[in-house]
């Protein structure tokens, strides 16, 4: 009976410790048209998700007597097409709860997905009630609801930024009482981020995925975030590479310009080299110091 007893109790202490903390965004779900579409994830050198079907948050919180009460919902890139769940996302949370920091990787609609009604308005419809779910649950995830920052990598950049000047746009689907709460991110984190939809300047990619192939001169401004900046937007932490030649870093410059215009305080690192997607850049000589700035910068935010 003893051992029946201790095995029960490893079982579910296996569980326990195994179970991710996966939270759906939506009981029903905006935006959205029923299809036989299926989510796809690719496990190779990474993992990418693509055709998300039902948007998510994964929680990441670091031991109680470690937390500083900060957290952040981080939006994995992948050009408005895949996810680069681990790579962008999980790994980065890890790192995160290393710092003390709560983290919460979203896992959001892709535009080019056939279950999206209209594509561009997905992505800023779960940020948005990411943002809401973890500010209303703050006391649960031990963080301050004033402390709670986005950060984007890539194309994610260009969601986190989209959060970040555009948090109060008004939804058109029937709203509960959890969408009155803000979705204003306190601070944003911006790594090699799309930006622009300007020609010339943005990733055609994201571009395309997002706005479709011949978008209006009207939605261009309109997602081109460098345009949205303004005197309540949240301070920023900007990150690229001079060589990237997937996402110029005119992005990053146009948006910092911005930013300083408006008086936000703010602070961009730029290196000469690194390309683009570095992630963490482990082993990828000085670049591989870009999270401990940033941990600096976050520490700093209290000042």
């Amino acid at each position: 009976m003893k051992r029946v007893l201790l095995i029960i109790f490893f079982i579910n202490s296996s569980l326990l410790f195994s179970q991710n903390n996966i939270i759906e965004l939506w009981d029903v779900i905006p935006n959205h048209i029923k299809t036989n579409e299926k989510e796809i994830v690719s496990k190779t050198d990474i993992i990418r998700i693509k055709n998300v079907i039902n948007p998510t948050i994964e929680v990441f919180l670091p031991a109680k007597q470690n937390s500083t009460g900060k957290g952040v919902l981080i939006c994995p890139g992948g050009g408005y097409e895949i996810l680069a769940y681990d790579w962008e996302g999980t790994d980065i949370a890890k790192w995160f709860n290393s710092k003390g920091i709560a983290a919460f990787v979203l896992k959001y609609r892709l535009p080019n997905s056939k279950s999206v009604k209209v594509s561009h308005k997905a992505p800023l419809q779960d940020a948005q009630r990411a943002m809401r779910i973890i500010r209303n649950n703050h006391k649960e995830y031990n963080i301050d609801k004033d402390r709670i920052g986005v950060m984007g990598f890539s194309a994610g950049g260009h969601l986190a930024s989209t959060l970040g000047t555009q948090y109060n746009k008004p939804n058109d689907f029937s709203e509960k009482e959890i969408d009155k709460v803000s979705a204003k991110p306190n601070f944003m984190i911006l790594i090699y981020p799309v930006i622009s939809m300007k020609k010339n300047i943005t990733h055609m990619g994201s571009k395309n995925n997002l706005l479709g192939l011949n978008p209006s001169k009207k939605m261009v401004l309109e997602f081109s975030n460098e345009l949205n900046v303004n005197e309540l937007t949240p301070r920023t932490f900007l990150l690229h590479s001079q060589d990237d030649m997937g996402v110029p870093v005119e992005n990053s410059l146009l948006f910092y310009e911005s930013l300083k215009k408006h008086k936000i305080l703010s602070e961009m690192n730029l290196y000469s080299y690194g390309g683009h997607g570095y992630s963490l850049a482990i082993g990828n000589g000085h670049l591989q110091n870009w999270p401990e700035r940033l941990h600096q910068w976050i520490i700093a935010l209290d000042n």
